[in-house]
């Protein structure tokens, strides 16, 4: 049986939820559709979500039919929740991307198509919502073709747009086996033109006039939808049922799995974390090769021992039923993996393809309602941290202070309903800070000598460099085995990333390169701790000798608003730091894009609804780390020992402090 694993990707509201129960019901598996509204969907089942009314978090279902297995996970589409639409990419062969005809294309929509782009994953786009006031499928079909993709084709004949008798006829009968099947609906002409841009044969044929076969046309279309060179384009409304039927028959005829890897050879990844009551730690995965059974043994990275598995799980929803084993193509729940991560691969996996969308820019404080309660709130977010690993839970001892990274404030709504829910816990949360970072501001040299007091010996020299804006840490040795041994340099290579957790500003030190150019041991003195003490010196000696340079998130904002509030906007815009253009102002709208700082625009969402009386839209999306003076920016507390106070922190970490 061939196995599919689909995605429905959109930004907020634009009708995920909805089309994944018209795509369960057309299946055979629900006998009546669920609503978001009335929180009846299948993949909201989450008390948050059905309250709220959004998807927090991504969920599979599955329809099987004689020919196909459709594994579809419906994700998320707030901002704040991105990450776990980041974690579904590398586990999808096609992804539906949702996209209103009366909103169009959003800043979340250019976002999730470039990482779907970037991670090979097909498309096929829905433009759903035809039948509301307002609805314009040929002005996001423009859009699309701007700012997406030229190669797209409209397959979907739209009538009566923005009324409830909308329709969107589409081919009942897509199957290209079928000799009977009515006529193509879309323009034959222009499907023949672009597919012959992939087809020397139909592309000479077209030329001299020589008849091409209608069958023949669709093959190579069916081709190079496989191999993302052609996005169709369907549409529809999710809440009338309207080309719902086409869009689970075209899945059918023209959607198949292109990431399998191999059907002997182990390999999967797993891509999300639950927890179980009974069971404990669950770990998703899809398998992109070969087979597992109940009580078969992985090994996944960093364990020695390999993880039983006690069960093998189909999810749909909140619903499981025990499969006893799976297969390549499979999408499933392990129970048993205790340690088990989020990007852990197991097997014979090849480079897998990742994209960064989710980027925590905020850090807020975990306070829980009594003191008491601390460590039980502390395991609350070990747990929450394995599920979601941008959480970045961190416990600062010297202070008591329990510490998140978020992406919104929308996230922290959501985390305090679930801690209660869950663990019966009462938490708030301090005003978010904004995370800053900082980076070297010219070449230098860094070392330290810790030979004193003995038993220790560990010498250390850096060279250290500015990086351009996105490059990360870059860290290199160029120190034989016999100055230092490898296993000491292992030790300095560990230590290096907490080293610059806090720079000279307290901030994480970035986009910089860190190359270990001599070092020395000793065969009688040297402790295996030493070289874990002496890195974080040798490392702040270096980035005082090359200062650092303070860099603050900042984000593209896109505005649109009545040309009225045109002089306003600019003023804010300036007041914020921004860097923006001319407006464009067409029927009385005016559209603006900025780059402004994330501290200055964090509540600007508010600032924009009260001037325009709600009317105004305001899009955010991340676009970069920039240098920002110090004197506009932050300096963060230190915590702990500084290693820049040499001796506190040799005592220190000898625990010879008091």
């Amino acid at each position: 049986m061939e196995k599919i694993n689909i995605g429905i990707v959109a930004h907020v509201d634009a009708g995920k939820t909805t089309i994944t129960e018209h795509l369960l019901y057309h299946g055979g598996v629900l006998r009546t559709v669920g609503s978001v509204d009335l929180g009846t969907s299948q993949t909201d089942f989450m008390e948050v979500e059905r309250t709220r009314g959004i998807s927090v978090q991504s969920s599979c279902v599955t329809i099987i039919t004689p020919e196909k297995q459709i594994n579809i996970i419906d994700t998320p589409g707030h901002i704040d929740f991105v990450a776990e639409v980041e974690r579904a990419l590398s586990i999808l062969d096609t992804a539906i991307l949702v996209i209103s005809a009366v909103e169009g294309i959003q800043s979340q929509t250019e976002v999730l198509f470039e990482a779907l782009k970037a991670t090979n994953t097909n498309v096929v786009i829905f433009i759903n919502k035809i039948d509301r006031v307002g609805s314009n499928v040929a002005n996001v079909l423009e859009q699309i073709k701007e700012k997406l993709s030229s190669h797209v084709i409209l397959c979907s004949k739209v009538e009566k747009e923005g009324e409830r008798e909308c329709k969107a006829d589409f081919v009942s009968d897509f199957n290209l086996n079928n000799k009977n099947s009515k006529e193509f609906s879309v323009d034959l002409e222009a499907l023949t033109v672009m597919v012959s841009e992939f087809d020397d044969d139909i592309m000479n044929n077209y030329l001299s006039g020589e008849p091409i076969s209608r069958d023949e046309i669709l093959t190579v279309f069916k081709d190079n939808i496989q191999c993302s060179n052609i996005i169709p384009v369907l549409c529809g409304s999710g809440s009338l049922d309207i080309g719902m039927r086409e869009l689970y028959q075209f899945i059918l005829d023209y959607v198949s799995p292109t990431k399998n890897r191999s059907d002997d050879k182990l390999s999967g990844i797993i891509y999300k974390v639950t927890h179980d009551k009974t069971m404990g730690r669950i770990a998703h995965v899809r398998l992109f090769g070969g087979m597992i059974h109940n009580r078969d043994t992985i090994y996944l990275p960093g364990s020695l021992d390999g993880a039983k598995i006690t069960q093998i799980r189909r999810y749909s929803g909140s619903k499981y039923s025990d499969l006893g084993e799976a297969s390549t193509g499979d999408i499933v729940a392990l129970c048993g993996l205790s340690n088990a991560k989020i990007s852990d691969i197991f097997g014979e996996v090849q480079d897998m393809l990742n994209y960064q969308m989710a980027v925590p820019l905020l850090k807020v404080s975990v306070i829980p309602k009594s003191k008491d309660d601390l460590h039980k709130v502390m395991i609350a977010f070990e747990e929450l941290s394995a599920e979601d690993p941008q959480l970045d839970m961190e416990y600062r001892k010297e202070d008591g202070e329990l510490l998140i990274s978020i992406t919104g404030t929308i996230q922290l709504e959501i985390l305090s309903v679930v801690v209660k829910e869950r663990y019966n816990l009462d938490i708030s949360f301090s005003k978010p800070s904004v995370i800053y970072k900082e980076t070297p501001t010219k070449k230098g040299h860094g070392c330290d000598y810790y030979t004193m007091p003995k038993p220790c010996w560990a010498i250390i020299h850096f060279d250290i460099e500015p990086l351009p804006p996105g490059s990360g840490l870059v860290y290199s040795s160029i120190v034989p085995n016999d100055k230092m041994f490898y296993r000491y340099q292992n030790h300095v290579a560990l230590t290096v990333p907490k080293a610059l957790k806090q720079g000279m500003y307290n901030w994480e030190v970035t986009d910089l390169k860190v190359t270990l150019v001599d070092g020395e041991h000793h065969t009688v003195h040297t402790h295996p701790m030493d070289f874990f003490l002496a890195t974080p010196l040798a490392i702040m000696d270096g980035l005082r000798n090359t200062g650092t340079t303070l860099l603050e998130p900042m984000q593209t904002i896109h505005i649109t608003a009545s040309e009225d509030y045109v002089g306003k906007i600019i003023g804010d815009l300036i007041a914020m730091r921004g860097q923006f253009d001319s407006p464009v102002i067409h029927n009385g709208t005016c559209q603006m894009k900025a780059i402004v700082p994330v501290s200055t625009s964090l509540d600007y969402f508010i600032r924009l609804a009260s001037l325009t009386s709600g009317k105004g839209l305001l899009s955010t999306r991340f676009y970069g780390y920039q240098e920002c003076p110090i004197e506009l920016g932050s300096v963060a507390k230190r915590y702990g020992v500084n290693p820049l106070d040499r001796d506190k922190w040799i005592l220190n970490q000898r625990n010879a402090l008091s």
